[in-house]
């Protein structure tokens, strides 16, 4: 048996690949670049496009159990990453179009 001691990996978390912006880089990023990598979607915006835009704070989540069907599930994770944001976008757009005013105030005050 060998007199060195043993060295357990370490056990640092990786950086996040999504979800944090690289705010050196993109100060530096010119126009001709963001409309070179931008998505096809984004090409023909009217330059009105963010005329009435509001800025819209987070609100906290709160982690549930929540069940339903396989292939509704199966649906939204073929979506691709941010399934369960999507998900909560759709019930915010549900609940809204109802007219649930209690959770609209709520959310519009927290800003």
């Amino acid at each position: 048996m060998s007199d060195k001691p043993i060295k357990k990996p370490s056990r640092r978390p990786e950086r996040p690949t999504r979800g944090r912006a690289d705010l050196p880089r993109l100060r530096v990023v010119r126009d001709a670049e963001i409309a070179r990598t931008s998505p096809p979607e984004l090409a023909d915006l009217p330059e009105a496009f963010w005329k009435d835009a509001e800025l819209v704070a987070a609100v906290p989540k709160q982690a549930i159990s929540l069940r339903v069907d396989e292939d509704v599930l199966t649906w939204f994770r073929s979506q691709g990453p941010r399934y369960q944001s999507r998900m909560n976008a759709v019930l915010r757009s549900y609940m809204e179009h109802r007219g649930t005013t209690r959770a609209r105030s709520r959310r519009s005050t927290s800003a």
